[in-house]
């Protein structure tokens, strides 16, 4: 089967980006001393609050906006493996924020490096009383709005 081009991407936005750089530790590696698939997304989580508390915002933040934020879709992609005592960098950035929080990821390996993931995470607001919105309320539109 013949594979077609593919398009170019559009160029996104990068919005608020922070990184921070970690070690791998021993216990997050299996005994062929790779880094366990599922930890990749703690590392996400670790840039995500660096992000957000950047920002200012964490818990009592949303709870005083009368809002909650649950991830409702992530994706990881694997492009070389991380192993015990390498150096990494993961950089996160906010894509968009307007219906849902997209925040984009980039693991690089500094060991080696090289590139060792990109990933996403969707955020979706909801209510106190867990309904969805369907929009990004104004006041937490207002915080993750570029600075001018």
């Amino acid at each position: 089967m013949r594979r077609l081009p593919s398009a170019p991407r559009a160029a996104t936005r990068r919005l608020h980006e922070c990184s921070l750089e970690l070690e791998v530790p021993f216990h997050d590696v299996d005994a062929q001393q790779i880094v366990w698939h599922g930890h990749y997304f703690k590392y996400l989580e670790l840039a995500r609050t660096q992000l957000l508390r950047g920002l200012g915002l964490d818990t009592g933040h949303f709870a005083a906006l009368r809002v909650q934020l649950v991830v409702v879709d992530s994706a990881c992609r694997y492009l070389a493996p991380l192993r015990y005592a390498d150096r990494l960098r993961v950089s996160a950035w906010i894509r968009d924020f307007t219906h849902r929080i997209a925040i984009d990821y980039a693991i690089q390996d500094l060991t080696h490096q090289r590139p060792a993931a990109r990933a996403h995470t969707i955020l979706a607001c909801i209510t106190p009383e867990g309904r969805i919105l369907h929009r990004t309320p104004a006041a937490l539109r207002e915080r993750l709005a570029p600075c001018s």
